[in-house]
């Protein structure tokens, strides 16, 4: 068991923004500021966001409704568009709907992803892509089941006028959970520097549903593993995760694997690599 914080993991907190300890109503007033301040200096009249039914989305979700509200105070036009976004029939969709019923956004769209991603695996495969087993097919089609979730949402960004806000907090963000240019590819990320548990935290102070707050997260991804839990998929659970980002002691295994999926997923944490200048 790990006594004390080390070089390297001080460097991942600070690089993630992380505080020990928050104020979650100030966190909340912070963040629906920022959004709202983006949307005013960027000229732009909606956010944009799909709606899982998970706890974070789920309080994304309600700061994006409360701080276009608070534009529409401060005489700006804009809209907040929840976006629906199923791979097919969703198998919580009655939590999805009871977080679309807590968060109260302007617009609530649907598009089921499932044509468009089937029809581009069925092109790869046509086109000669193959596959070292099924397994491997369904972790790729996954990333394309939140690539498509992401083309849908700048296409309403761009007929809207809207930025599109992502989900990822420092937990995903540690660990490189998201797909490189799906979950991962927004213009804005409120929940940056929270752990999982201080998303929960912002969760009940903003008076969400318990339910959705406690629930166990998956993405949800992979039809051969359907409702795969995050902390199976990890290795980890998110307490060990957010004992690390908070500065406490972790056994050495979990130390170990939360130190190298960092390292190993740098590459989603960076803009694209380009050649030194000449």
């Amino acid at each position: 068991m790990a006594t004390e914080v080390d070089t390297e993991q001080q460097e991942i907190i600070e690089a993630l923004a992380v505080q020990a300890v928050i104020d979650p109503q100030q966190e909340i007033d912070r963040r629906v500021g920022f959004l709202c301040d983006q949307l005013i200096e960027t000229g732009q009249h909606a956010l944009v966001l799909g709606i899982s039914g998970g706890v974070d989305s789920t309080v994304a979700g309600r700061l994006c409704q409360l701080a276009v509200e608070r534009a529409r105070e401060r005489g700006v036009e804009a809209r907040f568009y929840a976006m629906r976004l199923p791979y097919g029939e969703q198998k919580d969709e009655d939590e999805a709907q009871q977080a679309i019923r807590f968060i109260a956004p302007d617009e609530v769209l649907a598009t089921n992803v499932k044509p468009a991603s089937d029809s581009m695996l069925d092109s790869l495969e046509k086109g000669g892509l193959t596959f070292d087993s099924d397994g491997q097919r369904d972790f790729v089609m996954g990333n394309v089941k939140a690539r498509q979730r992401m083309i849908a949402q700048y296409a309403v960004a761009g007929a809207q006028g809207g930025l599109v806000v992502g989900t990822d907090q420092a937990a995903e963000a540690l660990m490189g959970f998201f797909t490189k240019y799906g979950d991962g590819a927004c213009d804005l990320v409120p929940l940056t520097g929270l752990t999982k548990g201080q998303v929960r935290e912002l969760g009940r102070e903003l008076g969400a549903p318990s339910q959705l707050i406690e629930k166990v997260p998956t993405a949800d991804l992979e039809s051969l593993r359907p409702q795969l839990t995050d902390e199976d998929a990890l290795g980890v659970t998110y307490a060990q995760i957010d004992r690390f980002l908070t500065g406490q002691a972790i056994d050495d295994e979990a130390y170990r694997i939360i130190v190298s999926t960092y390292r190993r997923t740098e590459h989603k944490r960076q803009l694209p690599k380009m050649p030194p200048v000449a």
